[in-house]
């Protein structure tokens, strides 16, 4: 929208892991990227000379990063004391609107507005999947997440696949591949493809599913860019922080357990349950993810 709207040269500054995602976008004139640190880049932002500096982070390295580039600059309202009311005493006092629609707030001073097509996500030519080697009509099951509390066990996962009754493809990263294969063997229409195929390449895959099941990911909101129908998993996590998937159909589902007093337990994850119980996904219904 900044590049459309004001017609801005906007350059964007990401950790290398990242890059790919943004490759494509044509409403991006630049990338920088870094490691570990600012230092690796600041020199070149600086001969950059930019007239303002937009902070979705709100970090120490961002805070120093604004400082050595001396620009006048915006940040967003992360509302770490909203978000810590939230896990620590169960108070919800966030706002109810999505972070997209809060970010946006962080460039409204600027004439940006909503143009409210959703999120966008780009692919070239040499990202997209030849789906004939996958059974027809496939469904997308998302099996990885950043944290352990987000993700469903495998025998919840195989669970739900039984419900569900149609062909599957399991999407995830290396990290995933193990599981997937697990979780593949005690079915004939799964694939597993965890960890076999590029971000960019899974994301084509998604794109071609009929839908997507999902936890708590950044391949949610690829799915949402998409406009797929979306049955997000939320573990230790919840809806309220506001990462739900953007404009999600009417057909898209949360499923999640509602009414544990000991969620949401992070504004994150964990590599395990504080409780032990791990019932936030341990209790999931398995009778949600029926088509209906």
């Amino acid at each position: 929208m900044l590049k459309k709207q004001l017609n801005a040269q906007v350059h964007f500054l990401t950790k290398s892991a990242y890059v790919s995602l943004l490759k494509n976008n044509p409403y991006i004139d630049s990338v920088y990227q870094i490691d570990a640190s600012i230092n690796e880049v600041i020199g070149d932002l600086q001969k950059e000379n930019y007239d303002y500096v937009i902070d979705l982070h709100n970090n120490l390295r961002t805070q120093i990063l604004k400082f050595r580039l001396g620009m006048p600059a915006k940040s967003f309202n992360k509302l770490n004391m909203e978000k810590f009311m939230l896990t620590n005493f169960k108070l919800d006092k966030m706002p109810k609107i999505h972070i997209v629609d809060r970010y946006l707030e962080t460039v409204k001073h600027l004439g940006v507005k909503n143009d409210n097509q959703g999120l966008d996500f780009f692919l070239s030519a040499n990202d997209k999947m030849d789906i004939s080697i996958f059974p027809k009509n496939y469904i997308v099951f998302v099996i990885g997440g950043q944290h352990a509390t987000k993700i469903l066990p495998n025998e919840k996962i195989i669970s739900i696949i039984k419900k569900v009754n149609k062909p599957v493809l399991l999407i995830g990263g290396p990290e995933d591949a193990h599981r997937g294969e697990e979780i593949a063997k005690a079915f004939n229409k799964v694939v597993n493809t965890c960890g076999k195929y590029s971000i960019l390449q899974s994301a084509s895959l998604v794109q071609q599913a009929t839908m997507v099941i999902t936890h708590d990911t950044g391949m949610m909101h690829i799915a949402a860019a998409f406009n797929k129908n979306i049955y997000s998993v939320w573990g230790n996590t919840v809806p309220e922080f506001g990462m739900y998937p953007y404009l999600e159909s009417e057909q898209s589902k949360r499923i999640e357990v509602k009414g544990l007093n000991c969620r949401p337990c992070s504004k994150i994850g964990y590599d395990k349950c504080p409780k032990g119980h791990f019932k936030c996904m341990q209790e999931i219904d398995e009778n949600l993810f029926l088509s209906e």
